[in-house]
């Protein structure tokens, strides 16, 4: 086998880099997200297709070309070393300001520019880097990929979850194109552990129940699950809730978008999955909950209890209140708020704030 000499290799990188600076970036129509980048430096964290790329993109659409450098890392072509050893020396010598890291992988090394840019699914702790969480989209976001708003939103929005690209993805291959992002984005064990908690979310279930359930099917390491787990948290596939002032207690688990239930299992259980619709509105809008006993969200902060009831009427709603009656009155709860499909109304209780909301109305309000 004949071995390229370092410089040979460089050019080829330099080609490369060039090829980069000169192609023409494209986006689909661009609908305004909730966060947006100006001239600072960012990282900008998600999971797979929540959007990072084409956020990156638009911005840099509006900026002068030849100002920047756009590189996606998962670019099979690239050579880390070599990118190492040429992407300094290239953004000098083309007075780049801007350079873009798309799918950034941790044995690059950052150079000396105006602004850095890098994507990737992980947090990391980078001092120079002002962070940016992108999750899918929320209820108001997907609205404004709506022809109308009317009240089929809803449904729609059941069907293609929060995913900026799923309007673009015809019912029939939605469940393919969705377990394909995943197996792409996802190591083995991680897509295992996932398709688990699509069966179970909404419900109290930890690691050591996922490694039970999972080693009757498998060969299968502990600790290798664990740290599975805990990877499916960090990069935010999964989501998990504590109860109330008992954090050693077993967590609540939710899914990073609804749309993955229906991709990956089978299970019916629309209580569940709205459930999980209205924890992801919370957790889009920066609001720390907690669950409790018969409880399924308490807002500590805001005295507030989240009851998610898509079909209820005031009958079945008092019924809830009898249960939770102490809760409410220990820890003096200032509202309750009834999610419901599309009942409205307020109810009078003697110690609090009763409303039900319909989840589009409450999901869109202040």
């Amino acid at each position: 086998m004949v071995k390229l000499h370092s410089t040979k290799k460089g050019k080829f990188m330099e080609i490369l880099l060039e090829e980069f600076y000169k192609t023409d970036l494209h986006i689909d129509k661009f609908q305004d997200r909730k966060v947006f980048l100006n001239s600072s430096n960012y990282q900008i964290n998600g999971i797979s297709q929540s959007g990072k790329t084409k956020l990156v993109k638009n911005y840099l659409l509006g900026l002068k070309k030849s100002s920047y450098l756009y590189i996606d890392c998962n670019d099979i072509r690239i050579n880390f070393n070599e990118l190492n050893n040429t992407l300094s020396k290239y953004c000098i010598a083309n007075k780049i300001d801007i350079l873009v890291l798309d799918n950034y992988k941790k044995n690059i090394n950052f150079v000396n520019v105006s602004q850095l840019i890098i994507t990737c699914e992980n947090h990391l702790d980078i001092d120079i880097l002002e962070s940016i969480q992108l999750y899918p989209l929320d209820y108001e976001e997907f609205l404004a990929y709506e022809h109308k708003y009317d009240s089929s939103a809803l449904n729609h929005f059941f069907q293609l979850g929060g995913f900026p690209h799923m309007h673009k993805v015809h019912s029939d291959a939605r469940s393919i194109y969705i377990q394909k992002t995943l197996k792409y984005s996802l190591e083995e064990m991680e897509f295992d552990i996932l398709k688990f908690c699509a069966k179970m979310i909404s419900q109290k279930i930890s690691a050591y129940t996922i490694y039970e359930r999972l080693k009757s099917i498998r060969k299968i390491s502990k600790d290798k699950l664990y740290k599975s787990y805990e990877n499916l948290i960090s990069k935010n596939y999964i989501h998990s809730v504590e109860k109330f002032g008992h954090a050693k207690a077993t967590k609540k688990i939710y899914l990073c978008d609804i749309s993955l239930k229906s991709a990956l299992t089978i299970d019916k259980h629309f209580g569940r999955l709205f459930e999980n619709m209205v924890f992801l509105e919370l957790l889009k809008s920066g609001i720390e909950c907690f669950y409790e006993d018969a409880i399924d969200f308490y807002i500590p902060h805001a005295q507030e209890i989240i009851l998610c009831m898509p079909f209820t009427d005031e009958r079945a709603l008092f019924k809830k209140l009898e249960q939770i009656e102490a809760f409410i009155f220990t820890h003096n709860i200032k509202k309750i708020t009834a999610i419901t499909m599309n009942r409205e109304g307020t109810i009078s209780h003697p110690l609090s704030k009763i409303e039900m909301l319909p989840f589009d109305i409450w999901a869109i309000g202040d």
